[in-house]
């Protein structure tokens, strides 16, 4: 192909060049940009009335001039400003929302867990008192008898094929507990100790058939021998059998035990009962008394066992003062 060829191919057919079009075209934008531009007469006008606005806005309140205006402008656009954030609002509300629900939830669970603990005390509140007087009242018994004592919880009773009437406490040799050694709570006597093991020890209780009891009438310090009749609970009695058979003793006396020299199975002085009635034998001519046991048999919990002055424990001790070692 020549070259006359390729140069009447770059000709438009209108007779314009390529590059006579890339002129107009970019004239034809330049025009364009100026068309859209708003002339500088018009800005210097809208500033001059922004300014006047302003000025005349100054004054404020029912007085401005621009007051009609203004409340026109509210009655039209202000039900769709009121619509428009009665339908936001709930939206936006919403992070909120969940805010206040978490929190409200976290004090809801704090006032439940409050309550349960509460409920918890309520219910344990008098099992709780009863075992503190029942401390206090051992340590009360220690002072007034003279005697040191290893606190001890009863944890077991006696088997019902034996038809004995014994209870098992938490109390061992490691805790200085020995066989023959008596057993007393706040209310008076309970047993003496039959067994021992390292950890526990077995208390055979004064209300056992096989139960016998050297007593001593308070009132009048007669001295007799208490048996059991084998009952636990309230109608569980003891038959008192003085020495001085002429001897009766009188309705309410006090009977304490008699003790023996080594202080064991019993030592002196525990509270064992009253005298509720008294029988006479005309034939054996001889004085019964029927006696009710201080201890209630049926409730046994805190006791202590009589124990030496010094002796080595793997527990706190009532000393014989009350106190505690």
């Amino acid at each position: 192909m020549s070259l006359d060829t390729l140069e009447r191919r770059r000709v438009e057919p209108s007779g314009q060049s390529r590059s006579d079009r890339r002129d107009r075209r970019w004239r034809a934008t330049a025009r364009l940009d100026r068309r859209d531009r708003p002339s500088r007469a018009l800005m210097v006008a809208l500033v001059l009335a922004s300014a006047t606005l302003i000025t005349l806005d100054q004054q404020g309140g029912d007085d401005s001039p621009l007051e009609p205006a203004r409340q026109a402008f509210g009655e039209v656009f202000g039900p769709a400003e009121s619509a428009t954030s009665g339908v936001v609002r709930p939206i936006v509300a919403i992070p909120g929302w969940f805010r206040t629900h978490d929190s409200l939830r976290g004090e809801i669970n704090e006032l439940e867990a409050e309550n349960a603990r509460l409920r918890a005390e309520s219910t344990t509140s008098g099992y709780d008192r009863n075992r503190l007087a029942e401390f206090d009242g051992l340590t009360q018994a220690a002072d007034n008898l003279g005697y040191a004592l290893v606190p001890s919880r009863v944890v077991g009773l006696g088997p019902s094929q034996s038809f004995s009437q014994t209870v098992t406490i938490d109390a061992g040799s490691r805790a200085g507990v020995r066989p023959d050694m008596t057993v007393l709570n706040n209310d008076g006597l309970v047993g003496r100790v039959l067994r021992v093991t390292s950890s526990t020890a077995t208390v055979l209780l004064i209300v056992d058939a096989e139960s016998v009891v050297g007593g001593r009438v308070g009132e009048s310090m007669e001295v007799g021998f208490l048996h059991g009749r084998g009952i636990l609970g309230d109608t569980g009695r003891l038959d008192l059998e003085l020495a001085d058979e002429s001897e009766a003793p009188a309705s309410h006396d006090t009977v304490v035990t008699w003790g023996s020299e080594s202080g064991g199975p019993y030592v002196s002085g525990v509270p064992v009962g009253r005298v509720s009635s008294v029988y006479s034998s005309l034939r054996e001519t001889s004085q019964r008394a029927v006696i009710e046991p201080f201890v209630d048999f049926g409730s046994l919990d805190l006791v202590g066992v009589v124990v030496p002055a010094g002796t080595t424990s793997d527990r706190a001790i009532v000393e014989a003062d009350g106190s505690m070692r």
